[in-house]
């Protein structure tokens, strides 16, 4: 009778320390405070201001899902895929459509949008550029010139253009990487190089405005347009992806998909999203969108290793 009677007295603090031991536990699944999801923006821009534009963009997504998001600017393409691997990379938005096959064939990272940028464009291209005073005018005469591509990863700063001067049988005289599209810009218009590969996108149709990446360097360069062309562009390819690591359960990717589809239709995020990547809205999207890009790497026997490795 007495154990029965400590039982019930018992009983309230059994159930009040079980609930804990089980909240604790919960507070270690990813989402939670201890364990929050890792967003990690590709460095394209400076990474000072992608961490201010990260902030906004975390708090919307944590407000919107109730899931605890922190952000990271790495130092390459290369260690976001890298991070996809060991856990330390959950989603990554910026990188490139080449990096998200590497990150999808090494680990099983998945593409669930794809950005959309001006005039409703879905797809991309990467270019040549030089100066106007150069003297080079057309991809044949980049034979023995020194070219500054973005990253070894980078599908429009690198392996497009590569592929192409490889098909046409150009050798560059030296091969320099500047880890950023403005850097490849900012490195032809002061001329410490005499080409430049990065990513290309068509002028506005209304102003004539450009919109490829010797905008990202307008406000240092006022007459970057007048002083570096467009010499050449590569074939299209689907825009870059969203990319979520494979573990992630499809509930909680599908809560962050729609949270990212609405934050960026607020002033805010088009805003920030624009200023970053030149981001006008999402489109959801799945891998087999990227076999054309798979195709042409079969085709020009193009090895994934050996470039993470350049």
């Amino acid at each position: 009778m007495k154990l029965v009677k400590y039982i019930f007295y018992l009983s309230p603090i059994l159930i009040f320390i079980a609930f804990n031991v089980s909240r604790k536990l919960k507070s270690g699944e990813l989402g939670s405070k201890s364990n929050p999801i890792k967003f990690y923006l590709t460095p394209s821009e400076d990474a000072n201001k992608l961490t201010t534009t990260a902030k906004p963009l975390i708090d919307f997504l944590q407000k919107q899902t109730g899931y605890y998001f922190i952000s990271a600017v790495p130092s390459s393409y290369i260690a976001i895929i890298e991070a996809f691997g060991t856990g330390r990379a959950d989603i990554a938005i910026g990188l490139s459509a080449f990096a998200y096959l590497m990150a999808n064939e090494k680990y099983g990272a998945t593409a669930l949008l794809r950005v959309v940028r001006d005039n409703g464009e879905t797809t991309y291209r990467g270019q040549f550029l030089a100066r106007t005073d150069s003297g080079i005018d057309s991809i044949s005469d980049l034979n023995g010139k020194s070219i500054a591509f973005v990253d070894p990863s980078s599908t429009s700063g690198y392996l497009l253009p590569n592929a192409m001067l490889k098909r046409k049988g150009i050798k560059p005289s030296e091969e320099a990487f500047a880890m950023r599209h403005d850097n490849v810009v900012t490195m032809v218009y002061q001329k410490q190089v005499d080409a430049g590969a990065c990513f290309y996108s068509p002028p506005d149709p209304n102003t004539g405005k450009i919109l490829d990446a010797r905008m990202k360097v307008l406000q240092q360069f006022p007459d970057v347009a007048q002083k570096v062309k467009t010499i050449g562009l590569t074939e299209e390819i689907p825009n870059d992806p969203v990319i979520f690591r494979k573990e992630i359960p499809d509930t909680m990717k599908q809560k962050i998909v729609n949270a990212l589809l609405d934050f960026v239709k607020t002033p805010k995020g088009q805003h920030d999203l624009y200023d970053a990547y030149g981001v006008v809205s999402f489109i959801p999207t799945k891998d087999s969108d990227y076999d054309v890009l798979r195709k042409m790497l079969k085709e020009q026997n193009i090895d994934y290793e050996k470039l993470i490795k350049k």
